[in-house]
């Protein structure tokens, strides 16, 4: 059993948006026996710049992954560049949608 983090482009886009794009995946990796971490968050306090910090809670997501499952389009992605940085400077199993 391993523990997988998406990374997805989000800017623009509600919490509802996301979570469709991502369901049919989360499906399949869950039926492989496997754990999403959920990395689709809610709020950010306030007087904080919420993209960098939305950025920092991923990160720590990451922290936690096996593997990271990078959808369509991250490359272009402020965010999921980012996090494509970290997660193979750091060893981190990646895989990317095709």
């Amino acid at each position: 059993m391993k523990k997988i983090m998406i990374s997805q482009p989000m800017r623009g886009k509600t919490n509802e948006q996301i979570k469709k794009e991502r369901e049919q995946l989360v499906k399949e990796i869950e039926n492989n026996g496997d754990i999403v971490l959920d990395t689709v968050f809610d709020t950010a306090p306030k007087n904080v710049d919420e993209p960098i910090y939305y950025l920092s809670k991923s990160i720590e997501y990451l922290a936690q992954a096996d593997v990271v499952f990078f959808m369509k389009g991250w490359e272009k992605a402020r965010g999921c560049k980012i996090e494509h940085e970290v997660a193979v400077e750091y060893g981190k199993e990646v895989i990317y949608e095709n």
